[in-house]
């Protein structure tokens, strides 16, 4: 009797992420270039607590932004894009995918960063989807990851309204800024995906928001 094994799947490796311009209907995401240091210095005055649980941050002066800009740039384990929220011109975030593993089609957004004018808005919901459509869509990535400090409910909360499923927590995972982190893990598989996307898009949507820009029904809700 033969043991059992996993599924046959396409095993070709996938290619690396295209360092190009994405645009939506409310925001854009370009490529992290040194231009966008003023904006993102400007954009960090103020918030040190967004940068709580993140291993980069706070950026107290536009040198100490320059130097994260250049350190990350060209990083050929990581591809990084600032945000531009089209109601504002003005580059307020970043994020970026990484853990990026070719021949396992697997790869993670992270590295999110958001300004508190752009927490929690449209467009900040229009760019991660921005970046998991390229990786699932585009790129063909059969897994989608999303990790976090385990301390962290506020991320915790964003991915899974997304739609990641928590897969469980990462013990002594990291050293992050000298103290211990666990590290909730969560994921969205291939199957899963085309929902995701679509509940997504459909929250998104012009018809579901209202004059003064508020949601009318919850992502989640688009799910089923």
């Amino acid at each position: 009797m033969s043991l059992p094994l996993g599924p046959a799947v396409d095993s070709w490796p996938r290619p690396l992420p295209a360092r190009e311009k994405m645009q939506g209907g409310r925001v854009v995401l370009e490529p992290l270039h040194r231009r966008h240091g003023a904006e993102l210095a400007e954009a960090a005055d103020g918030a040190d607590e967004s940068f709580t649980y993140m291993s980069c941050g706070p950026f107290p002066t536009r040198a100490d932004m320059n130097n994260f800009i250049a350190q990350n740039t060209a990083r050929l384990d990581m591809a990084f894009w600032a945000v531009r929220p089209l109601v504002t011109g003005r580059a307020s975030g970043f994020l970026a995918l990484l853990d990026i593993a070719p021949h396992h089609a697997t790869i993670e957004l992270g590295c999110i960063w958001f300004s508190p004018e752009l927490q929690r808005t449209r467009a900040a919901t229009e760019a991660m989807f921005l970046l998991l459509r390229h990786a699932a869509d585009e790129l063909g990535y059969r897994r989608l990851v999303w990790k976090c400090d385990n301390l962290n409910d506020a991320s915790k909360r964003a991915a899974q309204r997304l739609g990641f499923v928590h897969e469980g927590t990462l013990r002594a995972h990291k050293v992050v800024k000298g103290r211990a982190r666990d590290s909730a893990i969560f994921s969205i598989t291939a199957e899963e995906w085309p929902a995701r996307r679509d509940a997504m898009i459909a929250w998104l949507a012009a018809e579901n928001f209202d004059e003064a820009g508020n949601a009318l029904r919850p992502l989640a809700s688009f799910r089923g």
